[in-house]
């Protein structure tokens, strides 16, 4: 579905990667002489009842929340030194899709799969650029497409919200990958106690696309922006989410 890095604009916060290193700039730093590492996530897309694509763009950027957040990524945990390795480096997430026996082979492996209304998606720890396992490396990347059956309602801005470009055309793959950036900024702008509430509350938050007058808003907000580093579909530097959260607001007001 979509192999993806971004250069969202350096966070700021207690929690950000310092400016001078950070993994999210467009200029060469140490981080790319450093082992590269990609988050893999899987979608589940079984071919009579593919899910909503609203539905699974919030279901990975949530999936990416549960990695960050579980106690095996953190600490002396069993993934720790692979999410360390992976954060140290430029921030890279790939999403494939999956069925039937795929799914079930991919859902075998170490990771954590997490259900929306609609979709599933599995998100594994880091694995090397060229170290994947081979029953995920030989997933497809592209070629899927999804679509809401309706509209989806209008955003609950009393939870987070990503809010997608209304400018950027992005495949799904490419979209889910975007939004889970936007979770990672938004996660990494959080204070502990910020970041404790969410997760104890399941991580609610939606994926909207904005009118064009709210986007440019946004955009100047001083909230979280992810830029993508135009390695597939957009050019270089495109504006693709704006991680609003209720507390990142409130930090910005």
């Amino acid at each position: 579905m979509s192999s993806d890095q971004t250069t969202p604009d350096v966070p700021e916060g207690p929690h950000a990667p310092s400016v001078p290193d950070s993994p999210f700039r467009h200029e060469n730093t140490s981080r790319d002489e450093a082992p590269q590492f990609v988050l893999p996530l899987v979608a589940r897309i079984e071919r009579a009842a593919p899910p909503a694509r609203t539905d699974a763009l919030e279901t990975a950027a949530r999936a990416v929340l549960v990695m960050l957040s579980d106690d095996r990524s953190t600490g002396d945990g069993e993934w720790a030194q692979a999410m360390r390795d992976w954060q140290d480096a430029r921030i890279r997430k790939v999403v494939r899709r999956a069925r039937g026996a795929e799914w079930r082979r991919a859902e075998a492996l170490p990771g954590i799969t997490v259900a929306g209304k609609s979709a599933e998606v599995r998100v594994f720890p880091p694995v090397p650029l060229d170290g994947w396992p081979k029953e995920l490396a030989k997933l497809q990347v592209s070629g899927t497409e999804l679509d809401d059956p309706e509209p989806p309602a209008g955003a609950d801005t009393t939870h987070p919200v990503l809010w997608m470009s209304p400018d950027v055309d992005m495949s799904a793959g490419k979209a889910m990958a975007q939004a889970g950036h936007g979770a990672q900024l938004a996660w990494w702008e959080l204070s502990d106690a910020d970041r404790t509430a969410w997760r104890d509350a399941g991580f609610p938050l939606s994926v909207r696309t904005p009118d064009a007058a709210h986007w440019r808003e946004l955009t100047v907000s001083g909230l979280p922006v992810v830029r993508d580093a135009g390695f597939t579909e957009i050019a270089p530097g495109s504006c693709t989410v704006v991680a609003d959260h209720p507390a990142l607001r409130t930090v910005q007001a």
